[in-house]
């Protein structure tokens, strides 16, 4: 990779500290004494953004607009090669905000440390907002069971991430939670008189609306941006719990509306700017509860009490087509404002973020963007399901974003380039991970979003209720062939090596996607040689690699996040290793005649997910782990 010589002390003082932390972090890629020499000049004529690059003999000339302009113009220059390297260059950014939300709160908490160093990545791909999904993970003075032994942040942290960000050229604000999505406060006594449901706060309550402002002021005041992210997306039975006891029968409608205009009149109070997730109000006019019907009804009523000062953020990480965002960028118009539009890097319910769908969204939806002119985007990252996933996978979806808004157009060659520039490392190394899920038995695997690696590895190994969804196909080549290319690609550099987490995964389900289908086989025709020969050989094998998994993914989370909710995934751990000893002990014992009959063996799976033919369903961990529903 290309190294420079930036000019960080004659640099204008917007970005000098930016660009001091970045060359301090990225130290192998700068050399004062044999990289091209790069100088930053602000240009007024760039006022709306936009950068220009000129190279000759003496040096490299970057002129910027914005500050973030400055850092992508970095970020470009870093992974130049050949030719390119000569090349002048321009870019006009196709929007006015191009952002990224960070999750939080779904159990990992990324330490300051982690979220700075994707801070610098977001700049030099030209990223200029970011999100902190921080549901209960942040400091209330006065509040103890708020984030109670979740990783939350302190308001010092938090100031410190916003600092860094600005630095940046990155405007940096919350995204918390002010209706549904509080389970995790809602669980304890402390919080009981504010439940409406486990999930859900109870709205018309004066008690809440303190809470509430206590909150607001809490997550906002860190923070510089006066903007505010206050959720209440997916407030699934609104009003049908305390709320009706002590209420009465309400229309959601309503009650959704007039708890909007409540936290909307907390946030004018205190110089806030808000916008929330939109989906409530187009579930509540579909008689699905679907955010997508194309039946949808919103009442003329409601729509003239959606205050319009509060920016909706129409959110959509499903579809393949650009006519489908088109036409829901209208509806969102329709409700009287200009609407956000968010996409997703998918980071949840899996170990790694499935690259190549997001691939196929991304450029739907940032297309119909563009064709609708729309002005400000994001892409979310989230972490059902326990975060297992290592945030950092998202980065090359995120790299694919950032070129959507600066061309109109993506150019393969130079996505990869300015991969390698932002974070480098190998564009196609990392997509080649996602791999665990796209898998060969599915007809369209670059289209597909399920998450066969985490049924695969958590699925009870006696069970194994997930087998006959892969009807017979055996993935063992797959994730062996795919374990061998990680581990080799995990030696090209500092962030190569988190490529050493998936391919831990796949060694291991090498050893465990046929396990259960190869002991019950042998178990029916009597095979005692052959159930020997699993019981000493793939058995024990895969008992090491999951030891050595769960050691790689204890290594990555304290590498990445704060060590609350690391607790959860080792209990999914502790389970599995367990499972895997007791059927050793099992099947041994059968061996030696201790035990007459195996019957985990001679049960018959039935397929549960009625997947269509050529597809792989989604699940969770409390899925598969057993089939019982335990309470």
């Amino acid at each position: 990779m290309r190294k420079l010589d930036v000019d960080v002390a004659g640099s204008s003082r917007e970005i000098r500290k930016g660009l001091a932390e970045i060359v301090e972090n990225l130290a192998g890629r700068f050399d004062s004494a044999r990289g091209a020499p790069v100088k930053f000049a602000k240009d007024a004529t760039l006022a709306k953004g936009g950068l220009s690059v000129e190279k000759s003999k003496a040096g490299v000339i970057v002129r910027y607009g914005r500050k973030v302009d400055a850092f992508r113009a970095l970020g470009r220059l870093l992974g130049e090669e050949g030719a390119a390297a000569k090349q002048d260059f321009a870019e006009t950014p196709r929007f006015e905000t191009l952002g990224v939300q960070i999750e939080a709160s779904r159990n990992g908490v990324p330490t300051v440390e982690a979220m700075k160093d994707l801070l610098r990545r977001f700049a030099l791909m030209g990223l200029n907002m970011a999100i902190l999904y921080a549901e209960d993970t942040y400091e209330i003075p006065g509040e103890p069971f708020f984030g109670y032994l979740r990783g939350r942040y302190t308001q010092a942290e938090m100031k410190e991430l916003d600092d860094y960000a600005d630095a940046l050229g990155i405007e940096m604000f919350p995204c918390m939670q002010t209706l549904a999505h509080l389970a995790q406060a809602l669980q304890w006594p402390a919080y009981a008189e504010y439940r409406d449901t486990g999930d859900i706060l109870l709205a018309q309550n004066k008690k809440t609306y303190a809470l509430i402002e206590k909150m607001l002021v809490a997550a906002s005041a860190p923070f510089r941006s006066k903007r505010i992210h206050i959720g209440m997306d997916e407030a699934h039975g609104l009003g049908t719990g305390r709320f009706r006891r002590k209420y009465g029968e309400k229309r959601p409608f309503d009650v959704m509306n007039a708890h909007l205009t409540r936290v909307r009149g907390l946030c004018r109070k205190h110089g806030l700017k808000p916008m929330i997730w939109s989906d409530m109000y187009f579930r509540l006019g579909s008689k699905t509860d679907d955010y997508y019907d194309k039946q949808i009804v919103i009442p003329p009523d409601v729509v003239k009490k959606i205050p319009k000062d509060v920016q909706l953020v129409y959110w959509d990480y499903y579809h393949l087509g650009t006519d489908f965002y088109e036409e829901w960028i209208d509806r969102h118009r329709a409700l009287g404002s200009e609407p956000i539009v968010a996409g997703g890097v998918w980071t949840w319910h899996r170990f790694w973020a499935t690259l190549r769908f997001t691939t196929h969204i991304t450029n739907a939806c940032m297309t119909a963007c563009k064709r609708k002119n729309a002005r400000e985007v994001f892409m979310t990252t989230w972490g059902d399901d326990g975060m297992e996933c290592d945030i950092f996978s998202a980065l090359p979806g995120l790299q694919l974003f950032a070129e959507h808004g600066y061309a109109d157009s993506v150019r393969p060659g130079l996505l990869r380039a300015n991969f390698r520039g932002s974070c480098g490392a190998d564009y196609d190394d990392f997509v080649k991970a996602s791999d665990l899920d796209a898998v060969p038995c599915l007809e369209s695997p670059d289209k597909s979003a399920a998450n066969v690696s985490k049924w695969l590895l958590w699925q009870d190994p006696m069970l194994a209720i997930m087998d006959p969804q892969l009807d017979g196909c055996s993935l063992r080549k797959h994730y062996a062939n795919l374990a061998k290319n990680l581990l080799a690609a995990a030696r090209k550099g500092p962030l190569a090596r988190r490529l050493i987490f998936p391919a831990r995964i796949a060694e291991a389900l090498s050893l465990k996607c046929d396990l259960r289908r190869d002991l019950a086989s042998a178990y029916a025709k009597g095979d005692k040689r052959k159930l020997r020969r699993i019981l000493n050989g793939d058995l024990l094998q895969l008992r090491k690699a999951v030891d050595r998994l769960w050691k790689c993914h204890r290594a990555m989370w304290l590498a990445t996040y704060k060590p609350f909710g690391l607790e959860v995934l080792e209990g999914r751990y502790g389970g599995l290793r367990t499972r895997l000893a007791t059927l050793s002990y099992r099947v041994k014992s059968y061996l030696d005649g201790e035990t007459p009959s195996l019957p985990e063996l001679e049960a018959k799976l039935e397929r549960i997910f009625d997947a269509p033919e050529g597809t792989l369903p989604g699940t969770g961990y409390g899925r598969v782990a057993t089939p019982s529903c335990i309470k």
